[in-house]
């Protein structure tokens, strides 16, 4: 199941309600560059990423399931006031979220320690799907095999990863950078 709330319409995929309210009486949003985590396991860090999509007009994809109750007052901790002002959609399976991503002609980009691409490397386009897995186990391999495109946030040696939330801001401003912020965004003085 999956909901998109967009302003005061609603589109129905299969629907399943995130929270009440949500998504009520917010802007469009205003790039069409999306981030999708594959079933997260830390509230905080999926409330922060909703955060930073709420400040830049994206909008974000979470294939379930989860390790935590979406519900959950972590992730509304974490995602503040912002949570109204997301637009989301949740897919039950990665099955539901391919098939979605596929009718939509969208390129899947994933984040990844296996990439040989550096995330300053790539051409990011408008419509990209920017794709994190899980902060446990990353993403399987028939995931990883199903991304157009692998980058890397490199490293030094002897480190296993970057927080997830910290990867999600670091790859999505550099496809900002190349793709232009949106003629909606302002900049803060």
């Amino acid at each position: 199941m999956c909901l998109l709330r967009e302003g005061n319409k609603r589109h129905s995929l299969w629907e399943k309600p995130l929270f009440p309210g949500h998504g009520m009486g917010y802007p469009h949003t205003m790039n069409t560059l999306r981030i999708a985590l594959y079933q997260p396991d830390i509230a905080g860090n999926t409330g922060t990423i909703l955060r930073l999509a709420a400040c830049l007009g994206l909008g974000v994809d979470i294939i379930e399931p989860a390790g935590f109750d979406i519900s959950d007052r972590n992730l509304k901790r974490a995602g503040m006031d912002y949570l109204a002002s997301v637009s989301l959609v949740r897919h039950v399976n990665w099955v539901q979220f391919e098939s979605w991503r596929l009718s939509s002609s969208r390129r899947l980009v994933l984040a990844s320690t296996k990439a040989a691409v550096r995330y300053t490397d790539l051409a990011y386009r408008p419509d990209d799907i920017l794709l994190f897995g899980r902060e446990s186990a990353g993403v399987p391999e028939h995931v990883h095999d199903g991304a157009d495109a692998r980058v890397l946030i490199p490293m030094i040696e002897g480190q296993r990863s970057i927080n997830v939330a910290m990867a999600a801001a670091m790859i999505t401003g550099e496809a900002l950078r190349q793709v232009g912020l949106g003629a909606h965004a302002t900049v803060s003085q």
